[in-house]
């Protein structure tokens, strides 16, 4: 089980490290005018990233500060949705 958890954790970090770097992309593609491919990014964070790391928090166990890493993520999110015009 120690395992299992640990391999959790590990991916979890992972994952916050890939949120990020599509986060970065999103912020390019703005500014580089690439509105579909900063569309493709944010539905990539929302659809597969985002839920795959809650899933993950779910099993090890929430925290008050992984809840608060997920309510920031999903806010930065909407914002870059905004900026996108998506909705």
């Amino acid at each position: 089980m120690v395992n299992r958890t640990k391999r959790l954790e590990k991916g979890t970090e992972s994952l916050k490290r890939e949120i990020e770097e599509h986060f970065q992309k999103v912020e390019k593609d703005i500014k580089e005018n690439e509105m579909d491919l900063g569309k493709y990014h944010v539905k990539e964070i929302e659809r597969s990233l985002i839920f795959t790391l809650e899933r993950k928090i779910n099993l090890i166990g929430i925290t008050k500060e992984s809840s608060e890493l997920i309510k920031e993520y999903k806010k930065r999110l909407e914002d870059l949705k905004k900026r996108l015009e998506i909705l």
